[in-house]
């Protein structure tokens, strides 16, 4: 690919902003639906053969745990735009310079993650996570500046 064909940097600074936005703000929402998920009880976990096996038991459970959060919506969609998110990373990576796609796309995810969690648990956000989210931007700010 010729230095012409590149895409222009706005797609560039989309696409580690969309990741990012996938990647942490969707985290607050599975939390939550994970932390209120209360499974309805299943049959076979009852059945002596699984009681009576330590390692049936624990597979059994998880199982069930496993498609009861998949079966909640509350929980599902949040997890598809996550991993939606990790297809485009993925995507990325093949196009955008790996030493500074990781950084940048992870401190997309911290801010977004902190600005979820003030969205949907009300957590404030403290004067010290503020300082770090603003330096984690001058930090990546000075990344991106030394590339060029």
């Amino acid at each position: 690919m010729a230095a012409d064909d590149k895409p222009p940097v706005f797609n560039y600074i989309l696409s580690f902003l969309l990741v990012g936005l996938a990647w942490g703000f969707t985290t607050p929402f599975i939390r939550r639906a994970a932390r209120t998920h209360s499974p309805p009880p299943h049959p076979a976990l009852e059945h002596p053969a699984v009681k009576r096996s330590w390692l049936k038991s624990k597979l059994y459970t998880t199982f069930f745990a496993v498609i009861d959060l998949l079966r909640n919506p509350r929980y599902a969609v949040p997890l598809l735009l996550n991993l939606t998110g990790s297809v485009w990373f993925f995507l990325l990576i093949g196009q955008a310079e790996l030493s500074l796609t990781v950084p940048i796309v992870n401190t997309m995810a911290f801010l977004f993650t902190v600005v979820g969690e003030w969205y949907v648990e009300g957590k404030v956000i403290s004067r010290d996570t503020a300082i770090g989210m603003a330096l984690s931007l001058v930090g990546i700010g000075l990344c991106v500046k030394s590339k060029q």
